[in-house]
């Protein structure tokens, strides 16, 4: 097979026939790109479903439409449904459901972290060609959906996923939170010290309130201008002037105060706590999901098993990228510092929390490191009390039904979207294998395959 060419400016522009190239042994009908409209028959030489089960020897996944159609173990030829849809044979492969990353910022870049003036300044269309860039590394990583939670630049998450959406970029599925609701200089608010923002700032800010009444206003605004989610800052970011990671800033109150309206709306909240306190609060409150999460301690793994209905989101690889590059690249000492302090608790807490049998769903923070390096979480997982298989489900089932997206991605079964990677090797034996993805496919359509 020929090598794919993954992005191409008429992929940007909405314009390709087809987002793959073949010869003469294996091609597609060319017809006008739209999103999950591929048809395709993928012969693995072993497949993982994403459900726990035990992997399926020769499977054979048919996909119509972009959905699963059937998944066979032990397949011969012609065992493909009729009438024949192309067959890729990947037959020295282990087969995966597409990846989810429940944890990603696409509309921004590590480097930004220098000199956060640069939101005030960049143009729009700039902002949207990087998010484009972003978005296709993260899809040719095999995270074929994504949670983008947050942004400074009100509308920028939205305007990439209905680009992609409609087949003008190439990137994940994606839950978009649009604005950070976070109070004022929270760690969620745009703000750096003795910096004179531009007049037209309010799209900055678009996310900031006090009060329960304040936030439920934001909310609403925030779910009727597109969010699929809402996502609220517990307590204090690292990378942000002023406050402490563990330090509460929205109340009990104000957390509920969204809860409510996004659950009203069938939507669901994750909250940004690094507290203990804020922790506890951001359950009782009746967030979904909580981030990072690093100065958990028995009583929020207890609160969080009696709930029930939640799940952490611990990014616990990029505090080692943060500072080594950061160092390098000459992030605020305040960041620099603040991640030290909560790298290696996290962790603790991360051990803590699987032994006890929390939910955990994958969540890198990408954004505070490259876009494309999502994989490279895994090994610390698994490292810090996760077997092989948890650390699998947590970006596949798992996260997919945390997303409240189990009736669509994170398993190989009839009726979800035909979204697979390949990876040479067993990842059950060894998950770094998942930092090499040599096959994306999502909806049916191929958007990597590996050199000849």
């Amino acid at each position: 097979m020929k090598a794919l060419v993954l992005i191409t400016a008429a992929v940007l522009a909405g314009c390709v026939s087809s987002p793959v190239a073949m010869n003469s042994k294996f091609s597609v009908r060319q017809v006008p790109y739209t999103p999950d409209s591929g048809s395709i028959a993928i012969r693995c030489g072993r497949l993982m479903d994403g459900l726990g089960n035990a992997p399926l020897n020769n499977a054979l996944v048919v996909i119509r439409d972009g959905r699963v159609k059937s998944v066979k173990a032990d397949a011969s030829r012609g065992d493909e449904a009729a009438p024949r849809v192309p067959v890729l044979n990947l037959g020295a492969y282990t087969c995966l459901p597409g990846l989810i990353d429940m944890h990603t910022h696409l509309t921004d870049r590590p480097e930004d972290t220098a000199d956060l003036r640069v939101y005030f300044s960049r143009p729009e269309a700039e902002t949207q060609q990087q998010s484009l860039e972003n978005a296709s590394a993260t899809l040719l990583a095999g995270f074929t959906s994504a949670r983008n939670v947050g942004t400074y630049v009100m509308g920028a998450d939205f305007a990439l996923r209905d680009a992609i959406d409609a087949g003008k970029g190439v990137g994940p599925r994606i839950q978009a939170s649009g604005p950070y609701l976070t109070i004022p200089r929270g760690g969620g608010d745009l703000f750096v010290p003795d910096f004179k923002e531009p007049e037209d700032n309010e799209r900055f800010h678009a996310g900031v309130a006090r009060g329960p009444e304040q936030f439920r206003d934001r909310a609403e605004i925030l779910l009727a201008t597109g969010s699929d989610l809402l996502k609220v800052i517990a307590s204090g970011a690292v990378l942000a002037f002023g406050g402490v990671p563990g330090a509460p800033e929205m109340t009990e109150e104000e957390i509920a105060a969204v809860v409510s309206v996004a659950h009203a709306a069938g939507k669901k909240v994750s909250a940004h706590a690094h507290g203990a306190e804020s922790i506890l609060m951001a359950i009782a409150a009746g967030a979904d999901t909580i981030e990072h999460a690093s100065y958990l301690d028995d009583a929020g793994i207890a609160a969080a098993l009696n709930s029930g209905k939640v799940a952490m989101s611990m990014d616990v690889y990029n505090g080692s990228y943060i500072d080594t590059e950061g160092r390098r690249m000459k992030w605020p000492e305040e960041f620099l510092r603040k991640n030290l302090e909560t790298t290696e608790i996290q962790r603790q807490a991360f051990t803590r929390a699987v032994k006890a049998g929390v939910p955990i769903v994958f969540g890198s923070d990408s954004a505070v490191y490259p876009h494309g390096l999502n994989a490279r979480q895994f090994p610390i997982m698994v490292e810090r009390g996760m077997t092989p298989l948890q650390a699998i489900q947590s970006a596949t089932s798992l996260a997919a039904k945390f997303m409240g997206w189990d009736d669509r991605v994170g398993a190989l079964e009839p009726g979800r979207f035909g979204d697979l990677i390949a990876v040479r090797g067993d990842p059950l034996t060894d998950i770094t294998t998942l930092q090499n993805v040599e096959v994306v496919i999502k909806g049916g359509l191929i958007f990597k395959l590996p050199a000849p």
